[in-house]
């Protein structure tokens, strides 16, 4: 056998070794195309999920809306209710700019033939109350024939009776708790905890009394002094609202403005309330109109969810320092 024949391969030989490679080729590129087809699939999929997931979430947000325009409206009209739960402060579920937004969309609406305010909160910020506080009484001056009642659940303290004390009447329930027409501001005081560890204040300030009631400073008298006569004149805005809202009803004594609850039962008697009801007692049997519309105006989810992302962090901040509700 010659050299050549030993040192070349056979064409058998190369043709297996290509026919072999073509397969594997042949392979990795069908494998490659299958797993483009299962990618695109799955990312259909996935897409359409989130479609359907954003379209209920849409469907959720929008179907008060969609109830207020296109529901069947009787011969007498609507009630409108009004819904305001939980602490009225900015940024929270119960703020004075949803609340009254809420308000104008129900006197808008030539359907609506009373208002009803279902609370159920302790109270808040001084200045979202009296915003919605203000408001109510526009409407009233602008509408006086449109009545506005409030209707308080388990309790309607401090803030939230600033704002019902608005309304054309109060209705309660016998165990209800309702009052507590008083102004609080609360806070920590460090100082005894940082000598303990050893800590040393270094507090620099441009302005006598910039670190006004500095929690991690000992308190000084004339500074505290100054808080309470501030206090003093929002309790006084507070007495004033409940006056000129409940006018002659109210059985003024010695503790009707301090701070004091009072039972719905106690609150009738008082005339901090009027009468005892539920939003259907008041809807069917003093507006006259049994069918009710709710026009409270719900938070965005992405909105609620950002916001608590990003308050946590603050209302942790906050708490060290001191805020001014109406209690």
């Amino acid at each position: 056998m010659s050299e050549n024949q030993w040192n070349e391969p056979s064409s058998d030989v190369t043709d297996k070794a290509s026919g072999w490679e073509r397969e594997a080729i042949e392979k990795l590129a069908f494998a490659a195309v299958t797993e483009q087809r299962r990618a695109r699939r799955w990312g259909i999929f996935f897409k359409s999920l989130m479609f359907v997931y954003l379209a209920v979430i849409l469907g959720i947000g929008m179907y008060p809306t969609f109830e207020q325009s296109f529901g069947e409206d009787s011969d007498e009209g609507h009630t409108a209710v009004i819904s305001i739960n939980g602490v009225i402060a900015e940024g929270k579920e119960a703020n004075a700019e949803s609340i009254i937004k809420s308000l104008r969309n129900a006197v808008k609406n030539k359907d609506t033939k009373g208002i009803i305010l279902h609370v159920n909160s302790p109270g808040g910020s001084p200045v979202q109350s009296s915003y919605v506080y203000d408001e109510i009484r526009k409407i009233k001056s602008n509408h006086p024939d449109l009545p506005i009642y409030a209707v308080a659940s388990d309790i309607c303290a401090s803030g939230c009776y600033f704002i019902i004390s608005a309304a054309d009447k109060i209705f309660v329930n016998p165990s209800s708790l309702i009052g507590s027409i008083g102004v609080i501001m609360d806070g920590f005081g460090f100082v005894g905890t940082m000598k303990m560890l050893g800590v040393e204040r270094r507090l620099v300030t441009a302005g006598a009394h910039k670190a006004l009631m500095d929690p991690f400073s000992p308190a000084k008298g004339e500074e505290k002094k100054y808080m309470e006569g501030l206090l003093a004149q929002v309790h006084q805005q507070f007495i004033t609202a409940v006056r000129n809202g409940r006018g002659d009803r109210l059985k003024e004594n010695e503790e009707t403005f301090s701070g004091l609850v009072w039972t719905g039962e106690q609150g009738v008697k008082i005339g901090l309330a009027d009468d005892f009801g539920t939003d259907d007692s008041v809807a069917t049997d003093i507006i006259g109109a049994k069918k009710r519309v709710d026009f409270t105006i719900q938070e965005r989810l992405i909105d609620r969810l950002a916001g608590k992302m990003g308050a946590s962090f603050a209302h942790s901040l906050r708490s060290l320092g001191q805020q001014i509700t109406l209690q």
